[in-house]
């Protein structure tokens, strides 16, 4: 009987075991499962993060990219109204052009006295363009240019009458040579030194600079600079940029108005420079320098003033008009 009931208890010992090792394959084969899925989802967030990372990149990458074409359309624009301004100008000298072909045209049949009026009328307009270009635009070169045209017409007419209008010619093309570069192409390369000299300018008076510091002034230097304060001279550095910057704005409105020639304007931004220049620099021998150079700049007068300017062109419609004899 003993025989027959031992093997139960074993039996039962084996199922036990059996149940335990499964259990702990199953508890095992679960951690896996976990640790696997975690891994997952960590690989997934940094998937979602570098995802974003990069989304994000693109989307700088486009805005550049429409940044640029909204600069590149703002330049074909620009272009664009280049290119019609100069198509009208363009458009103007052929009509001026065909004008001339069609007097050209209408007087070929005509005597000599045909052909002279037809150069006296091209004499007209080159020196009305040399006129205006030095009037509007202070363009000595292509003054210069016209004037030597109007002198090549004139002398293709050989009557008498001519004679002192290429002598009055004459001395007009010397006084605009006379002139070299110019009032504007000068006064604006001594702008420009002047205002490279403005680095030079020290930002503490010449009392401060060369005076001898006492023992606390020594003693304090590494922490804080002592000076005297100035109420005209600005002493923050906030105060000082934005009054730099307002330098700069004047300046910039000054060049403005030597481009156009225009002389109250540049008289004015200079004024106005000159205040900032109180208000940024303290008093001291390169600064008073650099006010007297600005005050000579301010008396610069824009405007191309000739006693012979004009007068070939005023000769010649006399002429035109009966009231010389040519």
């Amino acid at each position: 009987m003993n025989d027959d009931s031992s093997p139960s208890p074993r039996r039962r010992m084996a199922r036990w075991i059996i149940a335990i090792v499964l259990l702990a394959a199953l508890a095992a084969a679960a951690w896996y499962g976990w640790r696997s899925w975690q891994a997952e989802q960590r690989l997934a967030e940094r998937s979602r993060a570098t995802a974003g990372q990069q989304l994000a990149a693109l989307q700088q990458t486009v805005e550049a990219l429409r940044r640029d074409q909204r600069a590149n359309a703002r330049g074909l624009q620009d272009v664009a109204a280049t290119n019609r301004i100069l198509r009208d100008e363009v458009l103007g000298l052929g009509q001026r052009n065909a004008l001339l072909e069609e007097n050209v045209a209408r007087l070929a049949d005509h005597s000599r006295q045909g052909a002279q009026a037809v150069r006296r009328e091209e004499a007209e307009l080159l020196l009305s363009q040399a006129q205006q270009r030095l009037a509007y635009a202070g363009d000595l070169d292509g003054a210069r240019h016209l004037y030597a045209l109007a002198a090549g017409v004139l002398e293709n007419m050989d009557s008498p009458g001519y004679l002192n209008l290429r002598q009055a010619l004459l001395q007009e093309r010397s006084a605009v040579d006379a002139l070299g570069p110019g009032v504007r192409a000068r006064t604006a390369g001594q702008l420009t030194q002047w205002v490279e000299a403005l680095d030079s300018l020290p930002e503490q008076g010449a009392e401060v600079a060369g005076a001898q510091p006492s023992w606390w002034q020594q003693m304090l230097s590494p922490l804080v600079q002592i000076r005297p304060a100035d109420p005209q001279v600005l002493v923050a550095r906030s105060e000082r940029i934005a009054a730099g910057d307002a330098l700069q704005i004047e300046l910039s409105l000054a060049r403005a108005a030597l481009e156009r020639g225009d002389t109250d304007g540049w008289q004015q931004a200079l004024q106005r420079v000159d205040g900032w220049l109180l208000r940024l620099w303290p008093d001291s021998p390169r600064r008073r320098s650099q006010r007297h150079a600005l005050a000579e700049l301010r008396k610069v007068d824009l405007r191309i003033a000739l006693p012979e300017l004009g007068s070939t062109l005023q000769q010649l419609r006399g002429m035109r008009d009966g009231k010389v004899a040519p």
